[in-house]
């Protein structure tokens, strides 16, 4: 046992001096870093209340009287609390169509997206693997160069997936971006010390990959899990182009036909009573449908939100 630990005072006097040790660190702060410090907090808290009010005013407005958003009272709490909204759109049958499909679209989608990921970047992150820059740059240029709209659609109808739910799973099931960013982690966080020991005990690739690669860089591997589902869950341009059937559809052209329709042709409306009672429950109904289409990402997002910096930073500087 050391002598500070025996003697009270002596170890009352270390503690002394590591906060005057830490005292003196702070004061060594300049009044020109102190400015920068203060200028640099209400930047970003003042870019927080940009983001973030529209956030709630959209959620209040859900909650409020229709009259209310249209006089503009709605500000930062709900006005008049109602939830006609929310029973409006749960009426409406296609809005649970929409969601089985975006549901549908979002797991299957997510699930093929990571799959290609992995099997994608594991081998471009392998130093032994022939010909990896070649396929590194055939990733990368189709970041810079696409074939385009009017292409993509020729392939997907003479593929013959026009009009199913495979033109929504697989023409964009792997992201550039996401295959490098992947790759790069995977070269920081798998070393070849790694994998030769793993080969001493008997263990080939694909165990390799399956049982030791993947659970060791789980924060990549949540990250690209957001990225996807939530790439999936607001696809609307590719259904828009590929799907026709009704019964396929996903959610966000639900909500878009539903928007469009309840927009009010003023000449055919005499009575501005009327007319603003019914232009507060389009406004309303619009509000409530954005909360509806937004709040299970929302509900999903604190799940994975601490691996996202690690998996998004380590995975895209260092390489």
């Amino acid at each position: 046992m050391s002598d500070e630990s025996m003697d009270p005072k002596r170890k009352n006097l270390g503690l002394r001096e590591r906060i005057l040790a830490s005292k003196r660190k702070n004061s060594l702060i300049t009044s020109g870093e102190k400015r920068f410090y203060f200028f640099t907090d209400a930047l970003l808290v003042f870019f927080l209340l940009l983001v973030a009010y529209p956030i709630i005013y959209v959620f209040s407005a859900s909650f409020s009287n229709p009259s209310a958003i249209v006089a503009g009272k709605v500000k930062l709490w709900p006005v008049g609390l109602s939830l006609s909204g929310y029973a409006a759109v749960f009426r409406e049958p296609s809005v649970w169509m929409g969601y089985r499909n975006t549901l549908f679209y979002t797991v299957f989608g997510t699930i093929i997206s990571l799959v290609l990921t992995i099997l994608c970047a594991y081998p471009l992150s392998r130093k032994d693997f022939v010909g990896r820059n070649l396929f590194m740059f055939i990733v990368t240029f189709t970041m810079i160069f696409s074939g385009g709209m009017l292409p993509t659609y020729i392939v997907v109808k003479s593929l013959g997936i026009l009009n199913t739910r495979w033109a929504m799973l697989l023409p964009g099931a792997v992201g550039a971006w996401n295959v490098i960013v992947t790759r790069t982690y995977y070269q920081t966080n798998v070393s070849d010390e790694l994998l030769d020991a793993a080969y001493i005990d008997g263990c080939n690739d694909y165990r390799f990959l399956a049982q030791i690669v993947i659970p060791l860089t789980a924060p990549i591997t949540a990250v690209m899990v957001l990225f996807y589902a939530v790439g999936n869950w607001n696809a609307y341009f590719s259904a828009f182009l590929y799907l026709t059937n009704r019964s396929l559809f996903p959610l966000q052209l639900f909500l878009r036909e539903i928007l469009i329709l309840n927009q009010i042709n003023q000449d055919l409306i005499l009575d501005p009573a009327l007319m603003a009672a019914r232009q507060g429950m389009a406004d309303l109904l619009k509000f409530s449908l954005i909360i509806v289409a937004s709040l299970p990402i929302w509900c999903a997002y604190p799940f994975v939100q601490k691996y996202f910096v690690k998996g998004i930073m380590v995975g895209a500087i260092k390489g």
